[in-house]
């Protein structure tokens, strides 16, 4: 499943219950993130994501471009979590397309 910036932020517009995690590194974090988003960097996220993320949740991932946060997908998904989404992008269509004021690099 994929999921646009504009959906994104109207759903989050909406209040709509999901969990926004933020795949890229630590550093690309301090620079920017899409707010409400959590961070578990694809460096640590087979370690940590299992312990963080419950299987039924609705989950949205993203990092800069939409490559890193397919590959977190796929690893959720071959683990039996059944509502998780990648969005197309990333944070650098965030930018461009919902949040102008979120810094590009």
């Amino acid at each position: 499943m994929i999921l646009s910036v504009q959906e994104l932020a109207q759903l989050q517009a909406q209040g709509g219950k999901l969990r926004l995690i933020d795949v890229r590194e630590a550093d690309e974090w301090q620079i920017c993130r899409i707010p409400g988003a959590e961070l578990i960097p694809l460096s640590q996220f087979d370690k940590v994501a299992p312990e963080k993320l419950e299987e039924d949740e609705k989950i949205v991932l993203y990092c800069h471009h939409g490559m890193r946060s397919a590959r977190a997908q796929r690893f959720l998904q071959a683990r039996g979590y059944t509502q998780v989404i990648n969005l197309t992008g990333g944070i650098d269509a965030w930018s461009l397309q919902v949040d102008p004021k979120t810094p590009r690099y």
